[in-house]
């Protein structure tokens, strides 16, 4: 059965990506992948043309989505800044993780790639680290902004074995507690359970009138 031209290519970059992780870009050949991904040589030159092709359609996702990223810290500034900058790595890291083991694994060779294309990619590192900052300009909050930055990104693309929302969790709690913004991230989770007693309360005062009408003597009897 011939296999659509689309499915095809997610074939191909489902199995090139799982090779890279495992057996680095220098080790793995263009044979290597077509193997897996069931199809000839000839088919995968026809889609793709080089190796280099394919690792740099492997980063197009991660790069649309770090530009999506940008584009909602834009407006942000302060604790709000550093909170949804975090957030929003730590998930994109969570999403790519084999794709940020093949960038440190890989480094030389993704340093060579050309432009990944993405519109608004160039110099999106710089505005992340400056949202994870607080827009801060101190010495101090940048280079703690730079440790949180990395950090994130190894844990992401490292083997540890834990379920997703425990790695969230811990990358997103670890993170604010180094740039002391842990307080701010606890407010914003605890404010609707702070607000619980409040509506318990609203609901007590609603159903006053029904108690009253229950405890009134019955003047029929």
């Amino acid at each position: 059965m011939v296999r659509p031209s689309s499915g095809m290519r997610e074939l191909v970059l489902s199995s090139a990506l799982r090779l890279f992780a495992q057996h680095g870009y220098r080790g793995t050949s263009l044979q290597d992948i077509a193997s897996d991904a069931g199809c000839a040589k000839a088919s995968l030159l026809y889609h793709f043309g080089t190796k280099e092709a394919i690792l740099l359609e492997l980063l197009v996702p991660v790069a649309k989505d770090a530009v999506a990223l940008d584009a909602r810290l834009a407006g942000l500034d302060g604790v709000e800044a550093a909170v949804a900058a975090v957030t929003g790595f730590a998930e994109l890291a969570l999403r790519y993780r084999r794709e940020l083991k093949l960038l440190f694994d890989n480094g030389p060779e993704v340093a060579e790639l050309p432009d990944v294309g993405v519109d608004g990619i160039e110099g999106v590192g710089d505005r992340l680290l400056d949202a994870v900052a607080g827009r801060s300009t101190a010495p101090s909050d940048r280079v703690t902004a730079n440790l949180v930055l990395g950090g994130i990104a190894m844990v992401g693309a490292g083997d540890l074995a834990y379920d997703e929302a425990t790695m969230r969790e811990a990358m997103i709690g670890g993170a604010l507690r180094a740039l002391g913004r842990d307080h701010a991230h606890d407010h914003a989770a605890n404010r609707d359970h702070d607000h619980e007693p409040d509506r318990a309360r609203e609901l007590d005062h609603d159903r006053e009138p029904d108690r009253a009408r229950e405890q009134a003597p019955d003047d029929e009897g």
